[in-house]
């Protein structure tokens, strides 16, 4: 009786007990939650400092994005005339050429520039687009080599559409070799006014695109 009648008498230390035995638990049970979350953010912060890490130019990666600079001042009586393509980057208006391309650049009187790409088909024939090319003004950078071309009909060219970017990246001091592309990296060309253009300059050129993150591995090379 003893037994039971203590084991009666001490309900409330007995209530006592549990809620300080819940209390425990809740405080157990909120700092492993905490920690839990500590560990996953740790866990990722390591994973994304590694990623930054393995990702850079070293693995062909691009140089962050950056937007691309064009060549600046670019005097349009010289790179007028005559260049012969020398690799590209694949393109659907390019699809059906085989051979060799050019592009020639005719200055007209309201200062644009006539564009007339030329190339040689399966056939043995030629492929022919004539378009125009006009100056897109870069503010603080007078003579900027940023160029619209166009090859849709005149009566078109109110429409932004119609306006495809044309950059000069790369541009030798005796205009004898130029870098083209467009500022979202999908389009490259290398021109030279040499028919053929050394292996070492075009791999100076393609070495050159591919630190500015253009996909130079699809490269196809053309003046070859």
């Amino acid at each position: 009786m003893p037994f039971r009648r203590h084991h009666h008498a001490s309900p409330s230390a007995a209530a006592f007990d549990d809620r300080a035995h819940s209390a425990s638990i809740g405080t157990l049970a909120t700092a492993f939650c905490v920690g839990g979350v500590l560990i996953l953010l740790a866990l990722a912060t390591a994973r994304a400092t590694r990623t930054e890490r393995v990702g850079g130019p070293a693995d062909g990666a691009p140089l962050m994005r950056a937007p691309l600079q064009v060549v600046a001042p670019v005097d349009l009586q010289r790179y007028a005339g005559l260049w012969h393509e020398q690799a590209r980057l694949p393109n659907r208006f390019q699809k059906q050429c085989a051979g060799p391309a050019t592009a020639e650049y005719t200055l007209l009187g309201d200062g644009q520039m006539e564009v007339r790409n030329r190339c040689i088909l399966d056939d043995g024939s030629f492929d022919e687009a004539v378009g125009v090319a006009r100056v897109a003004p870069v503010a603080g950078q007078p003579g900027a080599g940023r160029l619209e071309v166009r090859f849709a009909p005149e009566w078109l060219g109110w429409l932004p559409a119609v306006w495809g970017d044309y950059w000069i990246l790369k541009l030798d001091r005796d205009y004898q070799v130029a870098l083209v592309g467009t500022p979202d990296r999908k389009y490259l060309w290398v021109l030279s006014r040499a028919p053929r253009l050394d292996d070492a300059a075009l791999d100076a050129e393609l070495d050159y695109a591919r630190s500015l993150g253009f996909d130079v591995d699809k490269v196809e090379l053309t003046g070859r």
